[in-house]
């Protein structure tokens, strides 16, 4: 079926080129506008510390969030001639692993996750693949921003969880894509709009925001484009906002989502916007 020459903005940053040529080859018209930045924090005490005390034995059990956290992880080691402990301390920890990501370089660094949390890998399955665990000392590499959410409810297994953050999300130094993405949102120019991580809505209004157009990029969010989420997590961050998902892939992955939105698309965007036009009707009819 394919977007049969609709505009589709995705907010991807690190694949960004890869998320274009998905867009491409399905018959869309890619605007890709990275929304997002990694970047290590400038104190890293957090997670020197953790090496010492996983080094020391201090921790049964470790949840590692994300492949991205764990190559900022071993790049600190790294440099603080610290690596050879890492991988002492992770080989004598049992290691959760929220998805396949991190389980590459956990293997580069002589480790590996004895739990894998299948998909859609949110935080709630990696408490479930917990709850059954015995072990209750548990160190959690946190991604682009702290999960008070997951840390109560390891909390409530009875779990000491020492959380350690290595790096953030921060709008990427070059913002003049995601400006440009909000102005054509604003105008409507925007016919899809594909999300895969909850800070892309985040800096998307962020930065509509700052433009004085935000009221504008929600009605349009709202009442024009067909809106994709990755999955349940992004679902639940735009509920969180007022929004909706209009397309959910079966899979959370990013094949998944331009496939389901190039079969979906122009069905949700028929739906979505004939309701507006209803109730402007309606109106007029008084």
């Amino acid at each position: 079926m394919g977007f049969d020459g609709l505009k589709v903005l995705s907010l991807e940053s690190r694949r960004a080129r890869e998320m274009e040529a998905l867009i491409r080859r399905e018959g869309g018209d890619p605007f890709v506008a990275p929304s997002v930045q990694e970047r290590a924090l400038d104190d890293q005490h957090e997670a020197l510390e953790f090496i010492q005390r996983l080094a020391a034995r201090e921790f049964d059990l470790l949840v590692c969030m994300t492949g991205a956290g764990l190559a900022f992880l071993r790049e600190l080691a790294a440099a603080k001639q610290l690596e050879p402990q890492l991988s002492e301390g992770l080989r004598n920890v049992f290691i959760v692993s929220r998805g396949p990501k991190p389980v590459p370089l956990l293997r580069e660094l002589g480790a590996k996750a004895q739990i894998v949390v299948p998909e859609p890998n949110t935080w709630k399955e990696v408490v479930d693949a917990v709850a059954g665990r015995p072990e209750r000392r548990v160190a959690v590499q946190e991604y682009g921003r702290p999960n008070p959410e997951m840390t109560a409810a390891l909390q409530q297994l009875g779990s000491t969880v020492t959380p350690f953050a290595i790096y953030r999300w921060e709008l990427p130094s070059d913002i003049a894509p995601l400006r440009q993405a909000a102005r054509l949102l604003a105008s409507r120019s925007i016919d899809v709009v594909l999300f895969t991580s909850s800070i892309q809505l985040d800096h998307l209004l962020e930065i509509a925001r700052d433009q004085g157009i935000e009221d504008h990029v929600r009605d349009a969010l709202r009442h024009h484009a067909a809106l994709a989420s990755v999955g349940p997590v992004m679902t639940a961050a735009l509920e969180s906002a007022g929004l909706a998902a209009d397309i959910v892939p079966e899979h959370p992955r990013m094949a998944g989502i331009v496939k389901a939105s190039a079969d979906q698309a122009a069905a949700a965007i028929e739906r979505k916007r004939r309701i507006p036009a209803r109730l402007t009707s309606m109106h007029g009819d008084r």
